[in-house]
């Protein structure tokens, strides 16, 4: 598939071929999702957010674990099969899904012990804008994990600037500590691990 089209769809699933690469997403991902759950290092009183949840496979491993998640995507497509699929979570309370973006996250103040996001730093318009928001809706020593791709990595993809902006290791912990966020650190399963989850505290 071209790159545009690729990107287009990553950043904003929708349709039938939105849902076909949201589940090869969801399989080609999911070492660092896993990873990425770990680090979040959950209690059953934590109230954790999502914020580009796609097709959804972070939310299984949340929904039990965490008093609460709250999940942000901007595809309408993707926050209706959230609902469908985790309706008993939302009839009971204990999930809540909203389309949003994260320079605009439709979440008060202080809701969440922790924040999770995985492979949506591409698409931000913003690295500040976006980190700010995330300190705002964490309650004070909340976490915030963040887990992508490097850029010597995401540059191979040739996928087009105007959607598509790859980042570096150091650029997203420059942004979260400019942002107010302490103890930033990058983590990796293995030295040889291509991918990174940056870890943040408020």
């Amino acid at each position: 598939m071209p790159p545009r089209f690729v990107a287009r769809q990553l950043s904003h699933p929708e349709g039938l071929l939105g849902h076909v690469i949201r589940f090869l997403m969801n399989r080609h991902n999911a070492r660092m999702n896993a990873f990425a759950v770990q680090l979040l290092d959950l209690s059953p009183s934590d109230r954790v957010l999502e914020i580009g949840f796609g097709g959804g496979v972070t939310l299984n491993p949340l929904i039990g674990r965490a008093a609460f998640v709250g999940g942000v995507d901007r595809s309408p497509d993707v926050v209706a099969w959230a609902k469908n699929k985790f309706a008993h979570a939302l009839q009971t309370g204990v999930a809540d899904f909203r389309e949003g973006s994260v320079d605009a996250i439709p979440f008060e103040e202080g809701s969440f012990s922790k924040v999770c996001t995985i492979n949506t730093v591409y698409f931000w318009p913003s690295l500040h804008s976006g980190f700010a928001e995330i300190r705002r809706v964490l309650s004070p020593g909340g976490r915030a994990v963040v887990g992508f791709l490097p850029k010597d990595r995401m540059d191979r993809g040739k996928f087009p600037t105007d959607i598509f902006t790859s980042r570096a290791p150091e650029e997203v912990v420059d942004a979260l500590t400019s942002a107010g966020f302490q103890q930033v650190r990058v983590e990796r399963p293995a030295p040889t691990t291509p991918w990174n989850v940056v870890v943040a505290t408020r």
